[in-house]
């Protein structure tokens, strides 16, 4: 690592709309915007941001190859070592490009996704992934369609919102608006397939959060309304079921929120941006076999976030890192708009969704309160106080430290 990377400011850390996934007990990031001089701006895509878990440091690798332009949008999946991004919008607009780089080697190379079979989704962003089986699963979003294909597409499947203009690659799009099709990569085989579906979908929608329990794919929110709805989509039949929860029971609708599987029957939901406009802090649990919602009591109500990264950690713990804490939200005659905003990220925080082990507490507590032990801890073996010595650090200052 160069001069210039060993001095790259740690601001550049706070972040939203990236996408995160943790292997080995760290947090990886990749992507996503922050406000510089009053505009969004696009971060690096030649790096990626690694979180040591047990000590808060971070380290920022650098990625070389065929890189992704700017994206916002974009959907990110984490399939054994490999880490693929998928559509999003770029600065000539809306894409269906894919890249993937393969994050078991020693030096991380980009690779654009090429020569695949089957016909790849339209252009489109905010949409959604399942990992499932060896398939990158999409679902939903907002993109573009030619005349033809909306001619052929079932009606319920696209909400059409505006027709305009726009030649991407060699094709001349037409219509623009939220789909809730189902397309699948095959990552073996790299064939893209649209399996037909059946049961009640969900409407088409972006922005929404999706899951994955077992082999049923979970969809919720993303859509105007009031109160927050759930399907879930079995992905060995291609049904669709519809959870039909009393409005009373059901947390508010909302949009750019997080939902994380902590059991085989749980999804945890966090934040997000309500149907009123507000950047929300409460937090979820959707029991698939009661079908019933629990509002969860947690120590981060100072923590509102919405365009953030939830990610299952070790001992089922609900590891969120950055998103914004206050979404600013422009309406006029017109249109109703997301204005720049300096109130993005870059903390680790985390919920925790069962009780922890015995090994686990005394961990946490000595890593709180090491002055407690004083000489006593260089009595513990190597590996242990290894370990004792990286909670305390986390501890102490869960503050970006950069590494070579």
């Amino acid at each position: 690592m160069d001069v210039a990377e060993r001095t790259a400011p740690v601001s550049r850390l706070e972040r939203s709309g990236h996408t995160a996934f943790i292997e080995n007990n760290k947090l990886y990031v990749w992507g996503g915007y922050q406000v510089v001089a009053g505009e969004d701006v696009m971060l690096p895509s030649d790096e990626i941001w690694l979180c040591d878990l047990d000590s808060g440091t971070w380290e920022r690798r650098e990625i070389t190859g065929d890189k992704p332009p700017d994206l916002s949008g974009f959907c990110g999946s984490y399939l054994n070592g490999t880490l693929y991004i998928f559509a999003g919008c770029d600065p000539d607009g809306h894409t269906n490009q894919m890249f993937s780089v393969d994050l078991r080697e020693q030096n991380y190379l980009w690779k654009k996704v090429t020569d695949t079979k089957g016909t790849a989704p339209s252009p489109r962003h905010k949409h959604s992934c399942w990992v499932h089986r060896n398939r990158l699963i999409y679902f939903g979003g907002y993109g573009c369609k030619t005349i033809g294909e909306l001619r052929n597409a079932p009606t319920s499947s696209f909400v059409l919102e505006e027709m305009s203009w726009a030649t991407i690659g060699n094709t001349l799009f037409r219509c623009w608006g939220w789909t809730n099709e189902v397309n699948v990569f095959d990552t073996e085989t790299a064939t893209w397939s649209m399996p037909e579906t059946r049961g009640p979908a969900p409407a088409p929608r972006g922005c929404h959060a999706s899951a994955l329990l077992m082999n049923k794919g979970y969809i919720s929110g993303g859509t105007e309304k009031a109160d927050l709805d759930m399907f879930c989509l079995d992905l060995e039949t291609w049904t669709w079921t519809k959870f039909d929860i009393p409005a009373s029971c059901a947390p508010l609708g909302r949009s750019m929120f997080t939902m994380t599987p902590t059991s085989d029957h749980t999804l945890f939901i966090y934040g997000g941006l309500g149907t009123h406009g507000n950047t929300l802090n409460d937090a979820w649990q959707f029991n698939t076999q009661k079908r019933e919602w629990n509002k969860v009591t947690h120590p981060h109500n100072n923590k509102p976030r919405v365009c953030h990264t939830a990610c299952l950690g070790n001992d089922n713990d609900v590891v969120v890192f950055g998103g914004s804490s206050n979404m600013v939200i422009v309406m006029d005659s017109v249109a109703v708009l997301v204005a720049p905003s300096d109130n993005h990220c870059r903390d680790v925080f985390i919920f925790q969704a069962e009780p922890y082990s015995l090994f686990r507490l005394c961990e946490d507590f000595i890593g709180r309160n090491p002055k407690l032990f004083g000489k006593y801890l260089d009595w513990l073996p190597s590996k242990i106080h290894n370990k004792i010595d990286k909670r305390v650090a986390f501890f102490s200052a869960m503050k970006p430290v950069l590494t070579a």
